[in-house]
């Protein structure tokens, strides 16, 4: 029997625990422009080893293990949207990754993307893009090949009207 009652226990609710934990963080962000003061906000305020960083890990982590997270497989990448677009996610859309020093496919952001980065335990130095644990904020129109490198990582996605277009 799981206790709801904890914060830490984020994933003995599943689905509809994360979700409320996503709804959190993107009222927070809603209207903000995706840029390098919304990465810098994002580091500072929710950065790596901060209690926000640690909720969102340990549920990503559980959701993993629970099945419900990065259900799907393919090209060496383990991924899944979680939640589309909705209002109560202030119009952004879920996607999870779980990647292990490898490239995907390249894509643009015509809204652009906000990434949150964790490492696994076992990983600590693992990074995407060349950044460590915490938020990487890629602006409209910007274009990427996601790498981790350097082990495995988590890396959750965060897309503006849930806007990707895959180029390769």
């Amino acid at each position: 029997m799981s206790d709801s009652s904890s914060p830490t226990t984020a994933t003995t609710n599943g689905k509809p625990a994360f979700h409320q934990l996503i709804a959190g963080l993107t009222a927070e962000i809603a209207g903000k422009p995706l840029d390098g003061a919304l990465d810098q906000w994002l580091n500072a305020t929710h950065g790596a080893g901060s209690a926000r960083f640690e909720q969102l890990r340990q549920a990503c982590i559980g959701g993993v293990a629970e099945g419900w997270l990065c259900e799907r497989e393919g090209g060496g990448i383990k991924y899944g949207r979680v939640f589309k677009a909705e209002d109560a996610l202030h119009r952004f859309s879920v996607d999870v990754v779980d990647m292990q020093d490898i490239a995907g496919p390249h894509h643009t952001h015509p809204n652009g993307e906000i990434d949150l980065i964790m490492p696994l335990d076992d990983h600590p130095g693992a990074t995407f893009d060349g950044r460590p644990a915490g938020w990487c904020v890629y602006g409209p129109g910007t274009a990427h090949r996601p790498t981790v490198a350097h082990g495995r990582a988590l890396v959750l996605y965060l897309l503006p009207e849930g806007q990707i277009k895959f180029t390769a």
